[in-house]
């Protein structure tokens, strides 16, 4: 299982920017696929989660700022990010989990930072 993650750069305060992450190869219809994000000096953190069905988990730092959404025909996941605030400056991972037989796979990171 490989994820690719497309999008990250340079965000401006109040801006929005979209994250994308492909994943390919043997995975199960029924995942979960996530993005996660690492600040300097801190542990990675969950941003936002979605299930094959729609359920969706956030952080309580991006409620009403970020949505996350998924393609399941095109196997990605999509992070809409709106409201940026330069605490959302990190290094930003997608992942996938399967349950079914407790899989992880994350993607490679890409660098977002927010500053005007």
């Amino acid at each position: 299982v490989q994820l690719q993650a497309f999008g990250g750069g340079l965000g401006q305060p109040g801006g929005s920017l979209r994250l994308s992450c492909a994943v390919s190869g043997s995975i199960f219809n029924s995942n979960a696929m996530g993005w996660y994000r690492q600040a300097p000096g801190k542990q990675r953190e969950l941003v936002a989660i979605i299930t094959t069905e729609g359920s969706t988990n956030y952080a309580d730092s991006v409620k009403g700022r970020f949505t996350i959404s998924r393609d399941n025909a095109k196997n990605t996941v999509y992070l809409q990010m709106n409201s940026l605030k330069p605490e959302d400056t990190a290094v930003y991972y997608c992942q996938y989990y399967s349950d079914y037989d407790d899989f992880t796979a994350w993607g490679q990171g890409t660098q977002f930072t927010v500053s005007s």
